[in-house]
């Protein structure tokens, strides 16, 4: 039996080691043939040549080289099409995500016969204002999506091979991993599990705005409906409106003047207007990328064995 653990390099040359040293400790724990798979993201810093020299010294580990940075679900993915293991384990590069855990999800997993089981952060170290917006994120995101997301869910998860070649059928370009993960279906189960909590996002909040929007817009059309339906409501109140102008000007002679409350009303429903012609206009933009099929990463370089595979792409 194999087990594949999926990472990205980015910004985590200094944990490389570290983390391969966890891999190793937890497949004896488990019993099995370990293959560890480092995904080069662009990385800034020295990581590909730290987890270069590694994949020379010790055949069990694959260095996957990206051609610039596509994002940590891009990496992930690439790494996950590239692992041949009969399970197979994503997680974060960093030592958030501690590959210990997998001995206590490979338990979970087979007790239970999960094909999945996902770490869910119990107790978060993260500053206040983080941990707040991760709640808002989770509360809008359920309430917006037409599928429920589990809370707090980290991307450490253990996956049986069936599942993870059913999760390669989806071809989206841009996704929210998380959200496939689940959409995939299949038995699944979560682990509560504590964080060492020992960096920093690497997220910037435009970006986690843009993770919030395309997490959304993947997977609900509930903003159009919402537009829809906020769209009669508002065409009804101004039909009433009208009706009751009308009333007032024939019946009790009444003139409605003030040139503020005429542009106070233009600008409400103009910011309203480009408001929702910005949310129609994100799902065409999601619509664009996608309908074009570029792929997901492009791929440098595969160390595997030991060796360079000088990767390259043919027509």
């Amino acid at each position: 039996m194999k087990l594949s653990i999926v990472t990205t390099i980015y910004r985590t040359e200094k944990c490389i080691d570290e983390f391969y040293r966890r891999c190793v400790a937890v497949a004896d724990r488990m019993m099995v043939e370990l293959e560890t798979v480092f995904v080069n993201d662009g990385s800034p810093d020295d990581g590909l040549r730290v987890a270069s020299e590694l994949a020379k010294r010790d055949h069990r580990v694959v260095v996957v080289d990206l051609s610039r940075n596509f994002g940590q679900f891009a990496a992930l993915w690439a790494g996950i099409e590239h692992a041949t293991g009969d399970f197979v384990a994503i997680m974060d590069g960093d030592l958030d995500d501690d590959p210990l855990w997998l001995n206590e999800f490979y338990n979970r997993m087979i007790e239970g016969g999960w094909d999945v089981v996902y770490g869910i952060e119990q107790k978060s170290q993260r500053a206040l204002f983080y941990r707040t917006g991760r709640r808002l994120f989770y509360f809008a995101l359920n309430r917006l999506s037409s599928a429920p997301f589990p809370e707090n869910v980290l991307n450490a998860r253990l996956m049986r091979r069936r599942y993870v070649n059913a999760l390669l059928e989806f071809p989206e370009r841009e996704m929210y991993l998380a959200g496939l993960m689940h959409a995939a279906g299949f038995a699944q189960a979560g682990v509560e599990v504590t964080r060492e909590g020992r960096s920093r996002t690497k997220y910037s909040i435009l970006k986690l705005v843009r993770v919030f929007v395309s997490s959304v817009t993947s997977f609900s059309i509930r903003p159009l409906l919402f537009i829809f339906a906020l769209g009669l409501a508002l065409s009804a109140f101004a039909g009433l409106y009208f009706i009751v102008l009308i009333y007032r000007k024939l019946v009790d002679g009444i003139d409605i003047e003030g040139y503020a409350s005429v542009m106070g009303a233009i600008l409400l429903f103009s910011g309203i207007i480009i408001f929702f012609n910005g949310v129609i206009a994100i799902y065409i933009g999601t619509i664009f990328l996608e309908v074009k099929g570029r792929p997901r990463v492009l791929i440098r370089d595969i160390i595997r064995d030991g060796k360079s595979q000088n990767f390259t792409y043919r027509k």
